[in-house]
């Protein structure tokens, strides 16, 4: 018997969300702009949903949606759209209204560690699966860690670290070395503008605290 020609399956992916507010779009699109400046590798290109629930009724999507486009980014869907009238405005532009959730499963319980001893180099992406990370050297710029668990790295930060990615948001993220380009817990991110200064080079232990990343030092004086 033929195969058929395509399968149909389930998946999850990260996407980043911009939510909009009430500006003028040229200030919007600077905005964005400067975003990937700072974390080109991962936003450049990139495909974004647009949360549209802070904008006033008055506003000109059509002008709004040039301006996030403008900068490269991948208008892929939008969300938090409550206005009737908007939601029209959108499906007539061709782009799906989509609702932002928790994920409806729990994510799958930890049974292992992935201990990884040497430097993870640009370029390269680890992934531990259903586990926590551990990570006794150093991290460069342009490397990419992710687990479904916590984190731990016990050499410099200089990469990308994504904890929870699962969607588990009762992860953590360890560090001793703290100079980060991205850091996410459970979809959750910071880019390097947003973490404290005080912070930086230094010890920190990020979890998520009602839904926010917070910070504090990894170990209390």
């Amino acid at each position: 018997m033929s195969q058929t020609p395509i399968e149909l399956k389930g998946s999850n992916f990260t996407l980043s969300v911009i939510h909009v507010h009430d500006a003028q779009p040229e200030e919007i699109r600077r905005a964005i702009q400067e975003k990937i400046k700072q974390a080109p590798s991962f936003l450049q290109n990139a495909p974004v949903v647009i949360n549209v629930a802070r904008l006033s009724h008055e506003s000109d999507w059509f002008e709004m949606y040039q301006a996030v486009s403008a900068t490269g980014l991948y208008v892929v869907g939008v969300s938090g759209c409550n206005d009737n009238k908007l939601k029209q405005t959108i499906i007539s532009r061709g782009l799906p209204l989509l609702t932002e959730g928790k994920p409806l499963m729990q994510a799958p319980p930890v049974a292992k560690t992935l201990l990884i001893n040497t430097p993870v180099r640009s370029g390269q992406q680890i992934y531990a699966r259903n586990s926590d990370l551990i990570i006794t050297n150093s991290v460069s710029d342009g490397a990419e860690i992710i687990a479904d668990g916590n984190i731990h790295i016990y050499g410099m930060m200089r990469g990308r670290a994504l904890a929870g990615a699962s969607g588990d948001g009762e992860c953590k993220i360890f560090c001793t070395h703290f100079f980060p380009e991205i850091i996410s817990i459970s979809g959750q991110y910071w880019l390097s503008d947003q973490i404290p200064d005080e912070f930086l080079g230094k010890t920190a232990l990020l979890s998520l605290q009602n839904g926010r990343l917070t910070i504090q030092p990894l170990f209390s004086p």
